[in-house]
């Protein structure tokens, strides 16, 4: 996997756990820095797949390339979603708008 791919990953990993874990006192900061997160990750993913030679042209496709598969292997189930999401606009050359983000 693209190692700024994975880092980024990596972060959102540590975030998801935490923000898990988090205490009524810390819940909205640990989500907010998760969902930061998050989206830092589709952003380096967008750059990767802007710079691949041969674009997928579905989301079924996307997610069969081998970089995808690792971090799909990686993500909870309950991110699936989410990911999936993101993956199919990026696919489409489509931006999702700050205020669109998920809460």
């Amino acid at each position: 996997m693209d190692a700024t791919l994975e880092k980024a990953l990596q972060t959102v990993l540590t975030n998801w756990e935490k923000m898990k874990k988090s205490h009524e006192d810390d819940a909205a900061d640990d989500a907010d820095q998760f969902e930061t997160s998050f989206y830092r990750w589709m952003e380096k993913l967008r750059e990767w797949f802007d710079q691949l030679e041969h674009k997928p042209a579905t989301l079924d496709e996307a997610l069969r390339l081998p970089d995808v598969e690792e971090m799909t292997d990686l993500l909870p189930i309950e991110l699936m979603l989410n990911f999936e999401t993101e993956l199919e606009l990026i696919v489409e050359g489509q931006t999702r708008m700050e205020d669109e983000r998920y809460d």
